[in-house]
Parts: C-alpha cells; sequence; structure tokens
C-alpha cells in the first residue's frame, strides 16, 4: 500500500468515527479542518527534509466541571514532506553521491488544552498531545552524471513506513463566529523519536524536531446538533 493511500484511509476512518460519535453538549466543543505548514529544525530534521504543506482533521471536547477551561483533543494530520538531497564526497577518488529521501508525515494524536472554551468570541489556548507518527520513508542513493543528468545511476535502498511516538506543544488562538463556526489559528513545536533516516542495514537513527503552523476552519457540536434536529 503507498503511503499517500495509508494517509488517506486513516483519515477516512477518523472522519467516519467523528460523524457516528456523540455530541456533546458543550458550548466549545468542535470539529475542525485545518491547513499547515512544516518547518524543519535542527540537523535532524533539515538533513532529511524540507518545509511542506499538508492538513489535518481534529477535535475538541470541553471537559465538564472546569468552567470551560480545560479540553480533551485529538486528530489526524498527514504532509507530504518535499524530497531532500543530501551530498556525500569519496575522500579518496572524489565520487560524489547523493542520498535523496522523500517523506510521507503522519500523525495520530491525543491530549488537552487549557484556554476559553466557552460562548466568547476571542478564545486563546495552550495545549500538549501525545502523538502516534508515521513516516512513509524512501531513500534513493544516486550517482549523478553533471554532463548529462539522464545518465545518472541511481538505486533505490529501500520504501518502508515505520511507527514512532512523539510529542507536540501547541498555542492558539480560536474566534467563535457565531457560536457556530470557529476559526483558528495557531503554531505547535514538533518532536518525534528514533526516526530510520536510511533503512536497512546500517539504519541511522535521529530524532527529528519541527515547527508548525496551521489554519482551522470548524463546526460547533451544538450547532452540528441543531442541523440535525
Amino acid at each position: 500500500m503507498s503511503h499517500c493511500r495509508l494517509l488517506r484511509r486513516m483519515a477516512l476512518a477518523l472522519a467516519c468515527a467523528a460523524a457516528l460519535m456523540p455530541l456533546p453538549a458543550l458550548a466549545g466543543g468542535k470539529l475542525s479542518l485545518y491547513a499547515t505548514r512544516i518547518e524543519p529544525n535542527g540537523a535532524d530534521a533539515k538533513k532529511f527534509s524540507s518545509p511542506s504543506w499538508g492538513g489535518g482533521l481534529a477535535a475538541v471536547v470541553p471537559l465538564s466541571g472546569t468552567q470551560n477551561l480545560l479540553a480533551f483533543t485529538g486528530g489526524l494530520e498527514g504532509i507530504h514532506m518535499l524530497g531532500q538531497t543530501t551530498e556525500f564526497i569519496d575522500d579518496l577518488t572524489g565520487l560524489r553521491v547523493e542520498q535523496q529521501t522523500s517523506q510521507d508525515y503522519g500523525r495520530l494524536f491525543l491530549g488537552g488544552r487549557f484556554g476559553a472554551h466557552g460562548a466568547g468570541f476571542i478564545r486563546p489556548h495552550i495545549g500538549a498531545n501525545l502523538a502516534l507518527v508515521i513516516y512513509g520513508i524512501g531513500t534513493d542513493v544516486v550517482i549523478p552524471d553533471d554532463s548529462d543528468r539522464e545518465n545518472e545511476i541511481r538505486q533505490n535502498l529501500k520504501s518502508e513506513t515505520r511507527t514512532v511516538f512523539g510529542y507536540d506543544f501547541n498555542a492558539g488562538v480560536d474566534f467563535n463566529i457565531a457560536n457556530a463556526v470557529p476559526v483558528e489559528i495557531g503554531a505547535r513545536y514538533l518532536k518525534s523519536f528514533d526516526v530510520p533516516q536510511q533503512l536497512g542495514a546500517g539504519s541511522v537513527k535521529v530524532s527529528p524536531e519541527y515547527f508548525q503552523i496551521y489554519f482551522g476552519v470548524g463546526l460547533g457540536f451544538d450547532f452540528m446538533r441543531r442541523i440535525g434536529d
């Protein structure tokens, strides 16, 4: 199964589950779709990936008895990270070899947030999530021909999907339009652990980190219930 197909099926499964779940009677509860921009941070991320775009689906469920200050969060996102090329030079022969890596990045996350989740218009928040991170990694080794790129020698080392653990810290603000259509902007710091950047024998494990900004539009649970009634 291709990496993109896997991410699409995961998103469809989460959307079906969200559609079937009972909607809590809380003013700040919502289901949102969002677009996101991810920026690699640090050597472990920048060496193997480039800034990329993606999207996701997320739910916010305020916790009763907390004056609408605490909420559970959960969701899924998928990003196709742009290919990255790392160059190596043999010290003896001067031969140049390129390692070309591409990744599909998916995250299933669950956590909480602290902030305003009532009926107000401006609702800032901070939060954190634990995540199951899915990497679809493909790595090719290329000996380029500078005079004619079509004569390059290319070998696929391996293409494989791996699952690792990670977490994020996040902050954002929600603009609650008519207590029905919340619009949210925010940022996250993402961390993954023990990602195999070069699969197969002699694999290199790294722990990349990323910065992410996102923009989401959702529907409040109360508004969705009124539509259903």
